[in-house]
């Protein structure tokens, strides 16, 4: 019975159609503002995100964040050329796509080619008072978009995200562990690209003992980042990353007064062709914060 399942003796003398009228009114008078000492709060049951690289959930929307709520992130491409991106939309609270339940996925496609991590897709999530859930990716250089719409009666029961809860409170600290490790390997590939790239384009102006143990340290990260020991990648990482900022230094010592290029000539006879005053010119780009 209804009181068996509640715990509480029910009440016959309010008509149930009359209760579902004013309590609708009540919710129209708050969404309108006209209504201003009633106060109704609703909350995410489970945490909201998207898969990024990895299969990984990157969540957008926390667990019992109030709604009507919205929320946006840039994301990047994750290869050379990439034109295509894959949204994939789920909820759920362990550490990976696969874990948690999917809600939906649409392709962003018409991305111009460009290299990995250039592009900018915005991904932003917007909920509204009555749960439907909006997930809109955009092309920043383009502003072409796509969008997906999910209504409330798509999520989960109450037991279902009982249980999922109590999943992720179990698996907490193995999807940790699981997750750092796939986080770690993420930075690593990132590093030896951008590192292969400075070399490959800036590798003449770098002096040879400089070159040549980046190249060591590169290969070192190289022979870790698919294993599983975190530690070790970590480690490799962090001599690379070290043996990189030579290369900032020594390009750097190049452009200054009197300073010596990779192949033993000033700077400044480098700059001039000989020993006339004139400005050195340097290439330089901007940083986006």
């Amino acid at each position: 019975t209804v009181e068996k399942f509640f715990g509480k003796k029910s009440n016959a003398t309010v008509n149930p159609d009359e209760v579902v009228a004013i309590g609708a009114a009540v919710q129209a008078g708050v969404l309108q503002g006209e209504v201003k000492d009633v106060l109704l709060l609703d909350v995410t049951p489970l945490s909201l995100g998207i898969e990024t690289l990895g299969g990984v959930m990157t969540k957008l929307i926390d667990r019992n964040t109030t709604i009507p709520t919205s929320k946006s992130q840039v994301f990047s491409t994750a290869a050379d050329s990439q034109t295509s991106v894959e949204i994939h939309v789920l909820q759920g609270e362990r550490e990976f796509a696969r874990d948690n339940k999917t809600l939906g996925r649409f392709i962003l496609d018409g991305i111009p080619p460009a290299p990995r991590g250039m592009p900018q897709v915005e991904v932003a999530f917007d909920i509204d008072a009555n749960g439907i859930l909006n997930v809109k990716a955009t092309d920043k250089a383009t502003n072409k978009a796509q969008h997906i719409t999910i209504t409330a009666s798509s999520g989960l029961s109450k037991d279902e995200v009982a249980k999922m809860q109590k999943e992720a409170e179990i698996h907490a600290a193995e999807d940790k562990q699981k997750r750092e490790l796939v986080d770690m390997k993420n930075v690593a590939e990132s590093t030896v690209y951008q590192t292969e790239k400075i070399l490959k384009d800036q590798g003449d102006k770098v002096p040879a003992d400089v070159k040549k143990t980046v190249e060591e340290k590169l290969e070192d990260v190289k022979k870790v980042k698919d294993g599983d020991d975190t530690a070790a990648i970590k480690n490799a990482l962090d001599a690379l990353q070290q043996a990189a900022m030579k290369i900032g230094e020594a390009m750097y010592k190049q452009s200054a007064p009197g300073g010596q290029s990779a192949s033993g000539q000033s700077a400044d006879e480098s700059a001039s062709g000989g020993g006339a005053d004139e400005p050195i010119k340097g290439d330089y780009e901007e940083v986006k914060k």
